[in-house]
């Protein structure tokens, strides 16, 4: 066979004339490149490895003659071939993780991406020889002894694989489909761990596994990757996150022996559908891994956790835990009570009742080219280090054009600020958790330019703890957070690494230096004042949110007062209340736009009152029912208010326009010949479900 190779010195040239000693002579080989399939970098040639061109050729050569030939005789011939080629490919793999961009003879554009290629292409060429290895060992040298119908299956499952990879290497391939043979990797290892889950996931496409916090599952394999493969105790598979499962250690050892034993024997029997694992963890890749392998995001960018966590429903939502709770017994309230004599809530306490407000957060990377941000923002909950105590609040940041990388909150402006961009927050926690604290998490709401695809990626997390060693509060100040990479659960992740890199000395200035260009959150905890901590004092124990909002909080919890502990018949009469506040009060709630136009009619019905009328409590909640039902209940379910859509500007413009109209009319005011622009009507917007509601 002839070879082309590129080599530098005789040394080299010995070297890979070794490699015709493998090759039947009978056969010539014609080669050809195209730029858009092979990136081979310059400064490898030189130094004598044999292209990627050249390599994949010789492996498709190999594999046409081993599966052409009868297999009398030329079985060790074509091992024989086929490991020169593996070590081949080792060789060549190294040689390319040491080279650097400063390697090159000349300057070469988007070094990074194209190594990162040539790597991808390697491990592809390593997949293709250890299918061939597999078909080419007699059936008794197979680890876990196969049957023939398993070695079948497994060979038919190989050429599918083959006539797939060799299909995709004659036709055009794109940067997607680069980044997907990047993320291939060999088998996994069985294992037999048993994990404890600490968060719950969703499973988001198929082969995903459904979990919930709390459930024990036993891992079949683990990926390099993150996913695992993991089954729970109803015998269901699929794959889950690592960073949401611990180690389970509090099985005694006779269970984790007889469990080791079964696993064994079930990774065997699975052994030949390992490639089938493969395929799937290729073409399930998540789309943050493939923009951040294309170098569209930096590489400490995740997808949000607690976007993913706001989806599931309603269970991280302020509309859930502005609820009463039930106690244990469930015939009673256990955090909603009535003071007879003044006839208001009961003021209760909590171990955290705080305000805060966020400054500013500064040196943020920025999605690159390919990406177009739709939304910056923050989202803050109560956190004790494993898991969300309370419910998830949003605060969208603003950011000058000429300076992206800094963003600002509650940007000054004419008239009300709308509550989503007031970076004035409330926090009230009730849990004993020594690691208690706020987790702020930086996020990005973007779509991809190529393909319209809508996501939100966390852009890095902060953690303030709210208690020290002893137990004693942290001082009310301003603080400098640090912003991580990765997800809360992941440690020591950097959010972009290309900062730090290359930075040397230990001395004050360059330490200074590197400080400056770290990724931070700046903001203050502040005491609350006489009448904001008397607000608190009647909200439930646990709840995050807006402080502009704070008052209308209170006057609904007021009205829950009333109605729950007085007007019901018996405290453990569940009967469905006629209440179209109590009902479709907590839907207003979780639309930002249609809380700030409540808080705008009650801050005119307000200024309309009198002074002594202010304080006189049975008037305020009168007042306060007639403005909700004259002006939100009708907004709430007109036809022409658009449903909530977060970061789509035309839709949040269309909402605009109908909430700050005052020219909606009642729901009878339709006639044949104009069609009604309300909603159908549904029991569930006059009655409030007690049972339903309650936390």
């Amino acid at each position: 066979m002839i070879l082309y190779f590129f080599y530098q010195g005789r040394r080299n040239a010995c070297w890979l004339a070794s490699i015709n000693q493998m090759l039947q002579p009978k056969h010539v080989i014609t080669f050809w490149s195209r730029q858009h399939q092979i990136h081979g970098l310059r400064i490898l040639r030189q130094r004598g490895a044999v292209s990627l061109a050249r390599m994949i050729s010789l492996v498709d050569s190999l594999i046409k003659d081993a599966r052409l030939s009868d297999g009398s005789g030329r079985t060790e011939a074509y091992q024989s071939r086929c490991i020169h080629l593996q070590n081949l490919v080792e060789e060549t793999t190294r040689k390319l993780k040491k080279l650097t961009k400063a390697d090159e003879p000349a300057p070469v554009g988007n070094y990074d991406q194209r190594k990162m290629e040539e790597e991808s292409r390697l491990r592809g060429i390593e997949e293709k020889l250890l299918v061939l290895v597999l078909e080419l060992s007699p059936p008794q040298k197979r680890e876990g002894g196969l049957s023939r119908s398993s070695q079948a299956q497994e060979d038919e499952d190989s050429e599918e694989e083959e006539s797939e990879e060799q299909s995709e290497e004659e036709s055009e391939e794109d940067d997607e489909e680069d980044v997907v043979t990047k993320t291939m990797e060999q088998i996994p290892e069985s294992g037999t761990a048993t994990y404890m889950v600490i968060s719950a996931f969703k499973g988001e496409q198929e082969g995903d596994l459904t979990i919930q916090m709390g459930e024990v599952l036993t891992i079949l394999s683990k990926n390099e990757d993150g996913w695992w493969l993991a089954q729970d105790s109803k015998g269901n598979k699929g794959q889950v996150p690592k960073t949401y499962m611990k180690r389970y250690s509090d099985q005694d050892e006779e269970d984790d022996e007889e469990a080791s034993e079964d696993e064994e024997l079930e990774s065997k029997r699975k052994q030949s559908s390992n490639w089938d694992s493969v395929r799937r963890a290729i073409t399930e890749i998540d789309a943050t891994d493939v923009l951040s392998a294309m170098g569209a995001i930096p590489a400490g960018f995740r997808s949000s956790t607690l976007s993913k966590l706001l989806d599931e429903g309603i269970t991280y939502r302020g509309s859930h835990y502005i609820q009463p709770e039930l106690s244990q017994s469930k015939l009673s309230f256990k955090d909603l009570f009535r003071d007879p004599d003044t006839g208001k809530v009961r003021q209760r306490t909590a171990r955290t009742s705080l305000t805060l407000t966020l400054w500013s957060c500064k040196s943020i990377p920025t999605p690159g080219v390919g990406v177009q941000v739709l939304s910056r923002h923050i989202r803050l909950c109560a956190f004790d280090g494993t898991q969300v105590l309370s419910n998830i609040h949003t605060i969208r940041a603003t950011c000058n054009a000429n300076n992206v990388k800094t963003w600002s909150f509650s940007p000054r402006m004419t008239g009300n600020l709308p509550s989503l961009l007031d970076g004035d927050c409330f926090l009230r926690c009730n849990s004993d958790a020594p690691e208690l604290g706020i987790l702020f998490e930086l996020g990005v709401t973007y779509i991809r330019n190529s393909t319209g695809e809508r996501g939100d990626l966390s852009c890095g997390w902060a953690f303030l703890k709210l208690f020290d060693a002893n137990g004693a509060p942290v001082p009310h100040r301003t603080y400098e957070l640090l912003v991580h990479g990765g997800t809360p659960y992941e440690k020591d992740i950097e959010v972009d690494p290309s900062l730090t890199r290359g930075a040397t000395g230990t001395g004050m200035f360059q330490q200074m230096m590197l400080s400056r260009k770290l990724p931070k959150l700046f903001l203050k905890l502040k005491s609350p004042n006489v009448r904001t901590r008397s607000q608190l004092s009647a909200l439930p124990d646990t709840l995050v949110g807006s402080l502009s909002s704070i008052h209308l909080l209170v006057l609904y919890r007021q009205l829950l007062a009333d109605i729950l502990l007085m007007d019901r018949a018996t405290m453990q009469n569940a009967d469905l209340i006629c209440s179209p506040l109590l009902a479709t009060f907590p839907e207003i709630m979780d639309q930002s736009d249609l809380l700030d136009a409540l808080r705008k009619y009650w801050l005119e019905a307000e200024s309309n009152m009198k002074r002594s009328e202010k304080r006189d409590l049975p008037l305020l909640k009168r007042k306060f029912v007639r403005v909700y039902m004259d002006n939100m209940y009708p907004l709430l379910y007109s036809a022409d208010l658009p449903p909530p859509r977060w970061a789509d500007e035309m839709v949040e413009n269309q909402r605009a326009r109908v909430i700050f109209n005052s020219s909606l009319e009642p729901f009878h005011t339709h006639t044949p010949d104009s069609p009604p622009r309300h909603q159908a009507f549904d029991i569930s917007q006059l009655t409030y479900d007690l049972l339903c509601m309650a936390q």
